[in-house]
């Protein structure tokens, strides 16, 4: 058994850890890194990468079928699941490397292969060695929370964790959980040629504006879709192939395979967290605005905080725990500013306050200004005029923003840059936007908030009639 010594010990090769790591190293600090399962976490190797690729396919697929509205005659896509499968694990094997431990080892982090578990407020045990650290950094991530419905611990069922190891094609897929992860394997798998059932407890994507989200459901529901909400799952029977789940109003949904994609728990089993003093809920690892747990030298990132659960907030995360751990500057994070994004067709993305917690926060000073994708050229052109920009203002800045429509996760960025750097509205409208683009959307929105300030204003009327008097 090795004694080692180190400045930063990160435990966990997810998306924040290995941000950190290669952070930390770069800068002058000694860094081991530590990881038991797969370099590159949930995000590569089960999560945002796949998901985007096997999407990617079925976009694919869809847009061969629905081409007429271009002039080109529609074609029945011939897909192939397999390839489709191997296409999302060739882009998982172009990724790898840049994740990978010999990338890694070669800026000179010390890499090992083991997970992490704490048995003194200083001291860690991965494998043979305990390393003590003066700092040590937790990124161990989150896996799928699997519900305890009765029946459920004897049907085979895929997770995020297995789904992309399928190579046969699900005749009729059944998603438990109606999120982002269950809505964009429903759109990818209907799209390849499977019937696709969802079924979800509340509403489905339920943490996203009402109004928007109605749009991406019926998309989905209008590409074949069956999406049943407020139906919790009672039971769960069957075998391979034949699969059924009865609700608790007594409805029963069958199909061939089931995907279950009822939320995400923190990984913290392994790590022993009362030897290091650290505590912790039912949702993650307990932490300050500055990240640190409560032990001192112990920082916590990423999905295993709870709370927002994405690669994005992860690499937030490690930025913060940089500044302060190894810079020694003061850092804190904050979340008003943290944008998502659910990958469907259309796209449905948010930054800051939806509409409604905007209201009951700013009350009868809140402004909501809207832009529909109808009226962009780009948009018309393109046959994607389905969506609708809204933003949240209060007394000239914005506040939140919502978007729904082709390429909302791109056009949100704007939006995230104005909340992080707290921008006034009248910046978001000085900008030239080239013509013609889909990011005049995100202009014509700002535009929106001035217009009847100065279209409807009985005073500017009134100043302009007297300048042009006045002018020679």
């Amino acid at each position: 058994m090795a004694q080692l010594k180190t400045d930063i010990l990160v435990i966990g090769a997810g998306s924040g850890g290995l941000s950190l790591a290669a952070g930390a190293k770069q800068m002058g600090a000694d860094v081991i890194l530590l990881e038991g399962h797969e370099m590159g976490g949930d995000c590569l190797n089960f999560g945002c990468v796949p998901s985007k690729a096997l999407l990617a396919s079925g976009k694919a697929a869809f847009g061969q079928a629905h081409t007429a509205k271009f002039g080109v005659a529609n074609v029945d896509p011939k897909t192939d699941y397999s390839a489709a499968m191997q296409h999302v694990a060739d882009v998982i094997a172009d990724i790898a490397p840049v994740d990978s431990q010999e990338r890694f080892e070669e800026m000179g982090v010390r890499v090992i292969r083991e997970y992490g578990s704490f048995v003194s407020p200083t001291e860690v045990r991965a494998g043979e060695d305990t390393i003590t650290a003066r700092r040590i950094v937790i990124s161990t991530g989150s896996s799928p929370m699997v519900p305890p419905i009765p029946g459920l611990d004897s049907v085979p069922f895929e997770t995020n964790e297995t789904l992309f190891n399928l190579r046969e094609k699900p005749d009729h897929l059944l998603i438990i959980g109606g999120g982002p992860i269950g809505m964009e394997m429903a759109q990818a798998h209907r799209r390849l040629g499977s019937k696709v059932t969802v079924i979800e407890g509340a509403k489905a994507l339920g943490k996203d504006d009402p109004e928007l989200t109605a749009v991406v459901l019926k998309s989905l529901r209008d590409e074949g879709i069956e999406i049943v909400e407020d139906a919790l799952a009672a039971e769960i029977r069957g075998q391979k192939g034949a699969i059924e789940i009865e609700t608790k109003d007594g409805r029963v949904f069958s199909g061939s395979h089931l995907l279950v994609a009822a939320g995400r728990k923190a990984n913290m089993d392994r790590l022993n967290l009362a030897a290091g003093g650290i505590e912790a809920t039912k949702t993650g690892i307990k932490v300050d605005d500055r990240l640190k747990t409560t032990n001192r030298r112990v920082y916590a990132i990423g999905d295993v905080v709870g709370g927002l659960q994405f690669t994005h907030v992860a690499g937030y995360h490690a930025g913060i725990v940089i500044r302060s751990a190894v810079l020694g500057l003061p850092a804190k994070q904050r979340t008003d500013h943290m944008p998502w994004v659910t990958f469907t067709d259309p796209e449905l993305a948010q930054v800051g306050l939806t509409e409604a917690d905007a209201r009951t926060k700013f009350g009868p000073r809140l402004e909501v200004v809207r832009f529909e994708y109808a009226h962009n050229d780009r948009a018309i052109a393109d046959r994607k005029t389905k969506g609708l920009v809204k933003v949240m203002v209060v007394r000239g800045r914005a506040v939140g923003a919502s978007i729904v429509g082709h390429q909302a996760g791109e056009l949100i960025n704007l939006w995230a840059l104005v909340l992080a750097n707290n921008m006034k509205m009248s910046q978001v409208a000085a900008m030239v936007s080239p013509y013609p683009t889909l990011g005049e959307v995100n202009k014509r929105a700002a535009g929106a908030y001035f217009s009847p300030r100065l279209f409807d204003s009985a005073m500017v009327k009134r100043v302009v009639g007297a300048v042009q008097r006045w002018l020679p």
